[in-house]
């Protein structure tokens, strides 16, 4: 029996705003292309607004009363599907539900009382330069921008006509109008779809209550389709339902330019001016390869793969013009980062098995890993050579200016050496092992090639990067292999692509060791006794990039942590579960970072933290750029799938018990679940005592304790066609 909870109750956090903008209230639905970066506290949309990419428009409509000219103090309750705000005093009180559709329609239902002696007078605002037009009962207007080659039109409708020249609310008396502004591109939706779009939520007899209801329900449709997880530990269920809320957030789906197919964003807020219509600074919704893969990690347990292949398609469809992965925008191929999109992409076929996807992504995943030899390659291994010490996405990581004695200004390019990166060579490895594995899969003869590609990247890895005096894996000079001698985060990262063996068992130690990565906020980005470690992501005493800006010289970020936790639960199976107790300590410690001050009542992920505080440094809220439900189904309830079979090999962390439900494997739907004996599990009274697994509602594998079962795809068949007999 599954535990259903209704989405909007699970996680409603009461007022949620940005830290860094007064009056700043947040949205959780988001449409395909239009969403809002953030509320002003008024009925209606004001605020800013962005459609596809940042355009920061300021208005999309509000309605204003004569009997206020503020609407503060205001009482807000946001919800994943909406946001409710209610506003009270001797003259007036307002309670108004917003929210926007996945096909980008911001909607508006207010209710209000008249309180005083006087008429209430209510009158529709628009931005009247762009949006002048009364086209019988809508608005029509449309926005230009300089910087993109879209233009944005729109249709805006009303409940009651009378809105668009004033209404009046009697003394005494109650009124409730709906307004609905649709958004398109110009010469690609039609004006009479907008339209269509707006007025179904402002045809005659459609209450407010009806209205929301059904955007309720609309809004958690997505979330049906993906696994249920529930246990005794309420920290992971709720970060568990709040990280798939974080995947739906940044959906997006434009259908324009070099963005034609559904995409995850890496964020939908941004390191921009707020400037109306401004442009400038950095933004991370669009198509950023850094985080394709780790969207792809969670989402790729989701039903409907449409986001993960989309994302893949996307770059396949516009690689740069030497065939590597990119990021995108509509109208422009940007730089590329390292990245393990063709691993990632061999995940999502492992679980959904299709075939079709393989073969026509596989030319494409080749040119990648061609056009990473010819740009980052070295004429003396095979391991990748990074030049420009942003491009892994962990700039200011230290060991590029270890030759240098970590110099007081890092921005003088004299200053740092380009270096043979740990992860760059990792991620090669696994997008190069990927290809051959996926060769196989279609029966591509090329699959030995890159197979010996892989296990040659391997070897350099392990022969050249690993200090066996001091147990760890360092980057090195990219012209002589001198050890740069900084224990980087991304030291681990062979045991996360599981490349050692019990030569390396002092590795993963330093992420347990109080004089490395053990803060009190695990884990810093490069450990503590490097001379440039800053907990705060400063360098040497200055802000570099901003009090809020991304630096990888100390601050905890969640990228590295869901990379780090991931290679800490392989280890641990690998050397007997001796790290079982740490990795659930751990995995909690992650979990809080999901919450403002640990409270589970406030949801909201940021993209790094001082690790030694836990203060969010950054205020880009629903930051979409790690994983953790798949830490949840590999390693709490322990499902792996592989080239060989399915594994099932679940790490220890003290639950009285769990039940992991709805999980899609290639046609077959399992369910997972533990229940140590002599426990109550009120929620699950149905929970068997022991660990089981059951495909397709029949059991097909039970024992007391938690422990390793593990199935060839031959055995896996079998026992499938056994329990259904």
């Amino acid at each position: 029996m599954l535990v259903e909870t209704k989405l909007d109750d699970e996680l409603r956090a009461g007022t949620k705003m940005l830290r860094t903008q007064p009056r700043a209230y947040l949205l959780g639905p988001t449409g395909a292309r239009l969403w809002a970066d953030y509320l002003n506290p008024e009925p209606g949309f004001a605020g800013r607004f962005d459609f596809i990419h940042k355009v920061n428009i300021p208005l999309l409509f509000q309605v204003t009363a004569n009997l206020t000219d503020s609407f503060e103090p205001c009482r807000t309750e946001w919800h994943p599907s909406h946001l409710r705000m209610v506003y009270e005093d001797h003259r007036l009180s307002l309670v108004e539900q917003k929210f926007i559709t996945w096909d980008d329609c911001a909607v508006s239902c207010q209710t209000w009382t008249n309180r005083s002696q006087q008429e209430l007078v209510l009158r529709l605002g628009t931005d009247e330069h762009r949006f002048p037009k009364l086209d019988g009962d809508f608005i029509h207007g449309r926005i230009e921008l300089e910087h993109y080659s879209f233009i944005i039109e729109g249709v805006i409708a009303v409940s009651d006509p009378a809105l668009l020249m004033e209404v009046r609310v009697k003394p005494g008396e109650t009124k409730q109008l709906i307004v609905a502004a649709a958004y398109g591109i110009e010469g690609q939706d039609l004006r009479e779809t907008l339209i269509e779009r707006a007025s179904v939520y402002t045809r005659a007899g459609r209450t407010v209550e009806e209205t929301v209801r059904h955007q309720q329900q609309t809004y958690e449709r997505w979330f049906k389709e993906a696994p249920a997880f529930h246990s005794s530990d309420p920290v992971l269920n709720k970060t568990w339902t709040y990280r798939w809320f974080v995947l739906r957030y940044n959906a997006a789906d434009p259908k324009y330019g070099h963005l034609q197919h559904p995409l995850f964003y890496e964020g939908r807020s941004h390191k921009k001016s707020k400037k109306p219509f401004g442009k400038g600074g950095w933004e991370f919704s669009k198509l950023i390869n850094l985080s394709v893969p780790l969207h792809i990690m969670d989402a790729r347990w989701h039903h409907d793969p449409a986001f993960c292949e989309g994302a893949l398609r996307n770059m396949k469809d516009s690689p740069g013009e030497d065939g590597m992965f990119r990021c995108l925008t509509v109208d422009t191929i940007m730089h590329s980062f390292a990245n393990f999109s063709c691993w990632a992409a061999y995940q999502l076929y492992l679980v959904h098995g299709n075939d079709a996807l393989a073969a026509e992504l596989l030319p494409a995943m080749k040119s990648n890993i061609a056009a990473w030899n010819e740009v980052h390659g070295s004429a003396s291994d095979h391991l990748m050579i990074e030049h420009k010490h942003t491009r892994t996405g962990k700039e200011y990581q230290p060991s590029y200016w270890y030759f240098h004695d970590f110099p007081k200004n890092p921005k003088d390019k004299t200053t740092y050496t380009h270096l043979k990166r740990v992860d760059r060579a990792v991620y090669h490895y696994l997008n190069t092992l990927a290809v051959a594995r996926l060769c196989d899969a279609s029966g591509d003869p090329e699959a030995g090639v890159y197979a010996k590609q892989a296990e040659l990247i391997k070897q350099d890895i392990l022969d050249k990067m690993w200090d066996e005096a001091t147990q760890y894996f360092y980057d090195l000079h990219y012209e002589t292999d001198e050890m740069a001698m900084v224990r980087n985060i991304v030291g681990i990262y062979p045991g996360w692509a599981q490349l050692i063996d019990d030569k390396h068992n002092g590795m993963i130690e330093h992420l347990l060791s109080e004089e490395a990565f053990l803060t009190p906020c695990p884990f810093p980005t490069v450990s503590i006794d490097c001379p440039a470690y800053s907990k705060d992501g400063g360098w040497r005493g200055t802000f570099v990039k901003g009090r809020n800006g991304c630096v990888w010289d100390g601050p905890s970020w969640p990228y590295t942590n869901s990379i780090a936790l991931d290679a800490l639960a392989k280890e641990s199976k690998r050397r007997g579960h001796i790290f079982d107790r740490s990795f659930g300590h751990l995995l909690r410690e992650y979990s809080f970072l999901h919450f403002m001050n640990r409270d589970l009542s406030q949801p909201g992920i940021v993209e790094h933290y001082n690790s030694e505080t836990g203060e969010p440094l950054s205020d880009e809220q629903e930051y979409n750029h790690s994983y953790y439900i798949d830490l949840i189904i590999s390693h709490v309830a322990g499902l792996s799938i592989g080239q060989e079979g399915i594994v099932l090999d679940p790490i220890h962390i003290g639950l009285d018990y769990f039940s992991l439900d709805r999980v899609k494997v290639q046609g077959s739907e399992l369910r997972i679940t533990y229940k140590s004996p002599g426990t109550a599990a009120p929620e699950l009274p149905e929970l068997e005592v022991g660990y089981c697994l059951y495909v397709d509602g029949k059991l097909v594998f039970h024992q007391e304790t938690l422990g390793r079962q593990a199935w060839t795809w031959e055995q896996w068949r079998g026992a499938i066609a056994s329990a259904t007999i």
